[in-house]
């Protein structure tokens, strides 16, 4: 702590200014605003850019840490946080307008491939993987991802001079190669081997916008159907038993509605991105049983190029059912004036750590996806179009009432 005092007086850190009074055209309040029972924003909004730029331009008014990590230092309720190691490090960074982001440092360079022999649980926390996912949702139509944008951030004068919290400052330190760094402050694996590092000040990382708070808009935390074993030798059910999903379809709400098929979508998304950890998906309790599921936390997608995680496809190789819309989709981002890769690299040419992703990684969107369409193909030949390909085409507009409603 003296050593801490001693360092900011060096360096003549001040206090930030006042926070600005919350305006009614607060991008992050019209992006709230406009979460409906189709998807977090609707289609072409202007509103999703703005607050993109907001999050890459607005100054940080102070740094915390996120709930995960308050949770090991007893400040919150851990019953509903998955507990973080020291390699994953994630900040909550808010900003003039009450404006909040989650951000997430880079971890590991584009080029680098995750080791074959890591566990998908262990493996690193990516930041292009959270914004190249953002691109990839919103080319899918889901709509499903947080608005996230990359961001080059000075880690002294918008992490360490504007947060007050005294956990988060004792842990920065300055590097042999006179780097300022930070690390995790969690009970196993946080020394400073495992810091992130500014070069010598700035670091890259990925902004996330926050969701409307709880109190405003619930959300329910459900454990996914074709949730992986997190331990180094155990197998799920749906591994071993090809028939599963016979059993998944007897289970309300996967017996009725679009339940099962938001699963689908979701696993596509996944193995798109070749993200093994989707241990939990969330919903808004506000759109009922059949409300969309919220993609997040995608950061360990986009490890390895060179391998296509077949397994993550499961619950559409095992049910053998797909929404329409998704599936014209996905014929259509095949098509070699449209084809995927060539939609995510302009799109994520608007980004401005592009480029966000390597070409074999692009290269390996192209070959999943006619993974993808072959596997549906294959479930045609078995069952037939009519049961496989459920016609989500003619969904009524959501009503007004529908629309996430804020208190004030």
């Amino acid at each position: 702590s003296r050593r801490h005092k001693l360092y900011r007086e060096e360096l003549n850190l001040t206090s930030p200014a006042a926070p600005l009074p919350l305006r009614p055209d607060a991008s992050w309040l019209q992006f709230h605003l406009g979460i409906s029972r189709d998807g977090l924003y609707p289609r072409s909004s202007p509103i999703i850019n703005r607050l993109l730029r907001d999050m890459r331009d607005f100054t940080m008014i102070s740094a915390d840490y996120s709930q995960d990590e308050k949770a090991l230092l007893g400040a919150c309720d851990c019953s509903q946080i998955v507990k973080p190691s020291g390699v994953h490090l994630k900040l909550v960074l808010r900003f003039q307008d009450f404006g909040k982001a989650m951000f997430k440092p880079m971890r590991q360079k584009r080029e680098e491939e995750t080791p074959e022999d890591f566990f998908y649980f262990v493996d690193f926390q990516r930041h292009n993987a959270e914004i190249a996912a953002f691109h990839l949702d919103r080319i899918l139509d889901f709509r499903r991802v947080p608005p996230t944008v990359g961001r080059l951030i000075n880690v002294t004068k918008e992490i360490l001079e504007v947060t007050k919290n005294e956990i988060l400052q004792s842990v920065f330190f300055v590097s042999p190669a006179s780097n300022v760094c930070f690390f995790a402050k969690c009970p196993y694996m946080c020394k400073t081997e495992y810091a992130v590092c500014g070069n010598p000040h700035l670091l890259e990382g990925s902004l996330s916008a926050f969701l409307p708070s709880l109190n405003l808009a619930p959300r329910l935390s459900i454990p996914n159907p074709w949730i992986r074993s997190y331990s180094f030798d155990g197998k799920e059910e749906w591994e071993v038993n090809p028939l599963y999903c016979n059993t998944v379809r007897e289970i309300y709400p996967y017996s009725t509605g679009n339940r099962l098929l938001n699963i689908v979508d979701m696993a596509i998304f996944d193995f798109l991105i070749g993200n093994m950890d989707r241990h939990h998906y969330e919903m808004f309790t506000k759109f009922g049983d059949d409300g969309f599921l919220l993609h997040l936390d995608n950061a360990r997608g986009f490890g390895r190029h060179s391998h296509d995680e077949t397994s993550i496809l499961a619950p559409l190789s095992q049910c053998c059912i797909i929404k329409r819309t998704t599936l014209l989709r996905l014929q259509l981002l095949a098509e070699p004036e449209y084809q995927l890769s060539n939609m995510m690299r302009e799109s994520l040419l608007q980004d401005p750590l592009a480029p966000v992703l390597t070409e074999p990684h692009l290269l390996a969107l192209d070959r999943r996806l006619q993974f993808i369409l072959k596997a549906v193909e294959k479930c045609i030949d078995m069952y037939g179009e009519a049961k496989v390909v459920a016609n989500d085409t003619m969904q009524p507009e959501a009503p007004a009432s529908d629309r996430v409603k804020l208190k004030t």
